[in-house]
């Protein structure tokens, strides 16, 4: 079972957690002016790399705040984890 270190209540076991797709996505400025294409574009086209990956995950049994996880889709190594709107750690 992986631990991962919510920046807020530490290491807790994966099953406390729900992921939340790809993180640092930035929802458009004018939403309403985007053409069908573009807004799906928006809502459903994400990376999905193979090694390092920015994610969001939310605590859910536990303080119920989003974070966000650099974690390795290969190895499944989380790498670190770090709140919303602070930079990705290199």
């Amino acid at each position: 079972m992986l631990l991962i270190d919510c920046p807020w209540c530490g290491a807790r076991p994966e099953n406390e957690f729900r992921y939340g797709g790809e993180a640092h996505i930035a929802r458009p400025q004018d939403a309403a002016s985007l053409d069908d294409a573009a807004w799906t574009a928006f809502l459903y086209m994400r990376n999905n790399p193979k090694g390092r990956h920015a994610e969001r995950w939310r605590h859910i049994h536990g303080c119920g705040r989003f974070f966000n996880c650099l974690r390795d889709t290969v190895s499944d190594r989380i790498e670190a984890t770090y709140k919303p709107g602070e930079p990705a750690p290199q």
